[in-house]
């Protein structure tokens, strides 16, 4: 394996400094190959999803095909444009110059991506090192082994297999990987693992993108009418159980609401639950299942913890032999379980009591930035108070998810959830170097600038650093002196 990667490496190395990734034809062929992809094997992707994770082809296309054709075709729409330099302002002090930023690949990267969404978590950031000119190795997650093995024959057939390499295994093949030095590493997985990686990186000073997880809450304010509140809760339904039936590291984690309140939501959830899975979701085809048996016992060991079980208020039905969990709610478990401290990443869904909606404030910075949170409220000063007091990768209002598939949003974590961003042009910008080209004239030169020095020049280098107007004056010194 190690000579096999190591020669690996070398071609994608030699691919990169001949020139050929710089050329906008080659993104772009880079870019269409991939949608070729998806479209020619979209039903191979569909049939590996639902061997790896018991999706619907429906949810399948919603959550992962359908979301990258579309990124794709964003990128190409705008890639010359991005691939164009910008012009920088320059102070007076430094005329007569001129300056724009360049834009350039950064060489080999390394994409690790996760299990849940096998698909679009590979290729969504691979957008985004392709369009920037790199040439990229991607190691998808063993954990999804059909999707896994799909994306090696597809790319290896319809990309520059000379550029571009899927290299399938393990943990231990990660960490051979690992070992190797790249120019940026990108990481889509768990906070265990992300640090792992960053300490890997820094052996070689690579600069890392993680994407990681972290317990998204969502909060339930008081609606004067009972359509908004249904609304709301269909919304966190989907939120929650209808994304890889809760394996999502952007759904919704737990509930926040006041206590006036419970009863009434706890009814709207049976109510939607059943709406959108049937009375047995075991069998209603719209879930997905668990990944594996090790993840379906973590979850169950959650519920097993001591006065957590007794929380549960709906569901609580464990189907080992299909990897099906239905979906629980729990009302108030212990703060200090496990459930309420770890990321629960499946169909377990806590609400927290509060007696006024505005104590969520206190209760969501008490614990570590999440990468998503999301506010069910139309109360404009509370909404306020939400986006100046409180930290996540990205706050939405009145709905769950729906940034994640904005192109022109980034998306990204802040502290334990995860730091870097990307989707549409900020994925353009994460694999790519913004290099400063200054051009400046031999016209005319400003004297006080060299030594020796004396006060007199100090004082003008003061003035000219401190008040930019003053630049034309000090040139015009500058010229009397002709020094």
């Amino acid at each position: 394996m190690q000579s096999k990667l190591e020669s690996d490496l070398k071609e994608l190395r030699e691919t990169f400094h001949s020139g050929k990734t710089k050329e906008s034809s080659w993104r772009i062929s880079q870019l269409q190959g991939l949608l070729h992809i998806l479209e020619d094997r979209e039903n191979d992707f569909f049939m590996a999803l639902k061997q790896d994770l018991g999706k619907h082809h429906v949810e399948a296309y919603r959550d992962e095909i359908g979301t990258v054709v579309k990124s794709i075709n964003y990128a190409l729409g705008n890639l010359k444009q991005w691939m164009a330099g910008k012009k920088a302002r320059l102070p007076l002090a430094a005329f007569p110059s001129k300056a724009e930023l360049v834009p350039e690949p950064l060489g080999v990267v390394l994409i690790i991506s996760s299990w849940n969404f096998p698909i679009g978590l590979s290729l969504e950031p691979m957008i985004g090192a392709l369009a920037a000119g790199n040439t990229v190795i991607l190691k998808p997650s063993e954990l999804a082994p059909m999707c896994s093995s799909i994306l090696a024959e597809t790319i290896h057939d319809y990309l520059d297999s000379t550029a571009v390499k899927v290299i399938e295994g393990g943990s231990d093949i990660g960490e051979k990987l690992l070992q190797q030095k790249f120019a940026k590493i990108f990481f889509t997985g768990s906070t265990r693992v992300g640090r792992l990686v960053m300490l890997a990186a820094a052996q070689h000073l690579t600069p890392v993108t993680l994407e990681l997880g972290g317990k998204c809450p969502a909060l339930i304010d008081s609606f004067s009418s009972s359509r908004d509140t249904k609304m709301a809760t269909k919304r966190i339904v989907w939120g929650k159980f209808g994304a890889s039936a809760g394996q999502a590291c952007i759904g919704i984690d737990y509930i926040l609401v006041e206590k006036k309140n419970l009863s009434n939501l706890v009814e709207l959830l049976k109510k939607y639950i059943k709406q959108c899975f049937g009375d047995d979701p075991n069998g209603s085809n719209s879930m997905s299942k668990i990944i594996n048996k090790r993840h379906f016992s973590r979850l169950k060991s959650l519920l097993d913890e001591h006065m957590v079980k007794s929380s549960v208020v709906y569901g609580g039905l464990f189907d080992e032999e299909n990897l099906f969990i239905e979906p629980t709610i729990l009302v108030d478990p212990p703060l200090d379980a496990a459930i309420m401290t770890e990321e629960i990443f499946g169909p377990l869904l806590p609400i927290i009591t509060l007696e006024k909606i505005e104590d969520s404030i206190d209760f969501i910075r008490s614990r570590p930035s999440p990468l998503a949170l999301y506010a069910f409220t139309k109360d404009n000063n509370f909404q306020k108070r939400l986006v100046s007091e409180t930290s996540s990768g990205s706050l939405t209002f009145n709905d769950v998810i729906l940034h994640y598939v904005v192109d022109t949003l980034p998306f990204g974590g802040t502290g334990g959830s995860g730091f870097g961003r990307y989707h549409g042009k900020y994925s353009f910008d994460n694999f790519s170097h913004e290099k400063v080209v200054l051009t400046r004239s031999f016209f005319i030169d400003i004297w006080f600038r060299y030594p020796p020095w004396n006060d007199t020049k100090l004082q003008l280098i003061k003035s000219g650093l401190r008040f930019d107007y003053l630049a034309i004056v000090l040139i015009a010194l500058g010229l009397k002196r002709k020094a």
